[in-house]
């Protein structure tokens, strides 16, 4: 299904935001040239459309990743502080035990989740740039148009300097991609290492599934 555009933040909302966002794919099609677009012409951009809102939208989504990571490692934080005190008051070696694995465990997930968030800003980072390529791709189905319209100035524009901008944008988003498997490959060690502490204080406290001690993100 075709998206809507949002009543809130229309499309000439958006390039707005993304020319003040600056980035080194910037050529553009004047939008005097644009609003001279038969209907049946401006069809043609539905596709470019729906995929610069869908880009928006992923960036949206990597920042509340971020936010919601960075939340989880402070209240685990919070639960180390906990854990640590609780091993010093322990008044017998039962309890002390579960107290020192809390700590293992909250520590490994503290681990896990940075790297989780070093990830998360890397995913950012290259949505914002998937962004860049949106409106680029936008930008050369506007001038598309645009010649096909026939609209006096769009001579002056050649298409193949704006396929050569959005192509080097998805080269850049391509590169930058690949350039994540090391934090990826982090991300699979801390998340093994917390799983191991994990299931050593489920185990522990009776439960696997349900002990209270362990907290599933």
């Amino acid at each position: 299904m075709m998206r809507r555009l949002p009543s809130l933040l229309p499309l000439a909302g958006l390039l707005a935001v993304a020319t003040a966002c600056g980035g080194r794919y910037s050529a553009k099609v004047p939008d005097d040239m644009v609003a001279q677009l038969p209907y049946e012409n401006k069809i043609d951009l539905l596709e470019a459309e729906n995929d610069l809102f869908i880009a928006y939208d992923k960036v949206d989504e990597t920042e509340n990743e971020v936010a919601r990571t960075r939340d989880q490692i402070r209240r685990a934080k919070r639960a180390e502080g906990i854990a640590s005190d609780e091993v010093g008051q322990a008044k017998d070696p039962a309890t002390r035990e579960i107290a020192q694995l809390t700590v293992d465990e909250v520590r490994a997930r503290i681990e896990y989740l940075r790297a989780r968030q070093t990830l998360n800003v890397q995913a950012r980072d290259v949505e914002e740039l998937a962004r860049q390529c949106a409106v680029a791709r936008y930008q050369l189905a506007r001038l598309l148009a645009v010649r096909k319209a026939k609209i006096k100035g769009s001579e002056g524009y050649k298409p193949e300097d704006f396929e050569r901008q959005a192509k080097s944008c998805e080269a850049e988003v391509a590169d930058r991609k690949k350039g994540l498997k090391p934090d990826e490959e982090m991300l699979t060690r801390t998340r093994t290492e917390w799983e191991k502490r994990k299931e050593v204080l489920a185990k522990r406290t009776f439960d696997a599934r349900a002990s209270p001690f362990v907290e599933r993100l």
